[in-house]
């Protein structure tokens, strides 16, 4: 027999879960199809995720009451909280990162003489106050030196830069640096990346200077992409 109660808890924590999914969907769309600013996209994905965040909370009061009556209607109490939980994760692993980070969009691995921008859209000098923060955020944020020739440095971080997919606007072998534009993979935001190689006594060192272009914080999401390409780098060069 099944729980009348408990169907109906669970019923609307389904509605709430299709809810959060569709507006999260909505957002991504709105934003990468060019039409809609990224804050109305992160509003409208904010709702989203607080109406997940609804959903696995009646979802968890739904559970309560059918171990308290055990008369059925579990099952569409678990299909409210599996609809539920994606887009409340990706809201909680967002809101964590925003509290966690340093509010900087703007890393790199060299922060007295960083690698400079020339071909994006804002050009602009890494902030001097991002370096204190950063050093304590991102210790590990370091450059790369290699055992190879500059030459051949160059041609594997251009590799590694293609094979992520990233859109290559320069790629000078005279000046030794490339730049790029990285997307990340829900919103699809443009971030600038410049990789530098220059010369040292045993091979070649490579910086990298990461930067996003909308908002004010990155989450930490520039600091998580230098440090997954230089130890890709790293491993393609065979250091």
């Amino acid at each position: 027999m099944s729980d009348f109660l408990a169907r109906r808890i669970g019923l609307i924590s389904v509605l709430l879960g299709i809810v959060s999914i569709l507006l999260l969907a909505i957002s991504v769309w709105g934003f990468r199809s060019g039409g809609w600013p990224w804050p109305r996209a992160y509003d409208l994905a904010g709702w989203g995720a607080w109406s997940a965040v609804a959903g696995v909370l009646v979802s968890a009061a739904g559970l309560f009451v059918w171990f308290r009556r055990r008369q059925g209607g579990a099952a569409v109490i678990l299909l409210g909280l599996v609809l539920s939980l994606p887009v409340a994760g990706v809201g909680a692993v967002f809101e964590i990162a925003a509290r966690t980070t340093p509010p900087i969009n703007d890393v790199s691995t060299d922060t007295e003489d960083p690698p400079v921008f020339w071909f994006t859209a804002t050009p602009s000098e890494y902030p001097a106050r991002n370096a204190g923060p950063q050093r304590a955020a991102y210790p590990e944020v370091q450059p790369l030196e290699v055992d190879v020739p500059v030459d051949a440095a160059f041609v594997a971080a251009l590799g590694l830069a293609e094979d992520r997919g990233w859109e290559v606007l320069s790629a000078d072998p005279a000046e030794s640096q490339i730049e790029a534009i990285a997307r990340s993979r829900l919103f699809g935001f443009e971030d600038e990346v410049a990789v530098r190689i220059t010369e040292t006594a045993t091979g070649a060192r490579i910086d990298i200077r990461s930067r996003s272009r909308l908002g004010q914080i990155d989450r930490g999401a520039n600091a998580r992409r230098i440090e997954a390409y230089l130890a890709d780098l790293a491993t393609r060069i065979g250091n």
